[in-house]
């Protein structure tokens, strides 16, 4: 739902409430929706994926990044969802660890699918999880194509390697450990990359980043100065 998020965001401005989205979608019809029922329907979808609630610090930061670079939208958006929609993750290895180039398997997706949920699915589900999937990495720009879809190396920016550094570390992971972690994998982003672009988004204030005798340091602080704020008022 890249397009609907996009559009959601273009026409309720910051500072905005919950309702404020929810106003947009259903009252004023925003994302041009036929009935109020597929209103609704898309209201739904959209918490889900993104939340929508600027206390929720994912969609808060997101919100920010989005404002500051709209060009990463889509693997801005991408990342959230990964983040929040475990079917979704489920298929990231299978498109992630193709080569720039060449074609998706649908069979790789499928099995990294029954892989997570079993037999819990029907067939016919699990075909609509994989159109929605491949929909999602083709919005994403990780996949060009129609009738077949080719893998597309990505060529990230630095708000988007800010934003899966803080998707890594809130995933717990630590150090430089976060350089090889899948959140970069994600960007098609090697470790060497990675730093370069951490380097450029700590010049545009997005982070902090120390490397000096073997010791990485990485703060977020100023990822999320909204949560700054809310600290210095407690």
């Amino acid at each position: 739902m890249l397009q609907e998020i996009v559009t959601l965001l273009e026409t309720v401005p910051e500072p905005a409430r919950p309702n404020d989205y929810a106003d947009a979608i259903v009252e004023n019809n925003c994302l041009g929706k036929q009935t109020i029922a597929t209103r609704r329907h898309s209201l739904q979808h959209l918490r889900e994926l993104y939340s929508l609630d600027p206390a929720v610090p994912i969609f808060r930061i997101f919100r920010r990044l989005w404002a500051d670079d709209p060009q990463s939208a889509p693997v801005l958006a991408l990342l959230v969802c990964l983040a929040r929609d475990p079917l979704l993750m489920s298929t990231a290895e299978a498109v992630i660890a193709l080569p720039d180039g060449a074609e998706f398997q649908r069979s790789a997706m499928h099995a990294a699918l029954v892989k997570a949920v079993g037999d819990r699915l029907l067939e016919s589900t699990l075909e609509k999880v994989m159109r929605n999937a491949a929909s999602s990495w083709s919005q994403s720009g990780h996949l060009e194509g129609r009738t077949f879809k080719i893998r597309h190396r990505l060529s990230p920016k630095p708000a988007a390697v800010a934003f899966a550094m803080y998707m890594a570390q809130a995933a717990g992971f630590q150090g430089e450990e976060i350089l090889t972690s899948g959140w970069l994998k994600v960007l098609d982003c090697g470790s060497s990359e990675a730093l370069e672009l951490a380097t450029l988004a700590k010049r545009s204030g997005l982070l902090d980043l120390k490397m000096a005798g073997g010791v990485f340091e990485l703060k977020l602080d100023r990822l999320d100065p909204a949560m700054n704020d809310n600290m210095r008022g407690a």
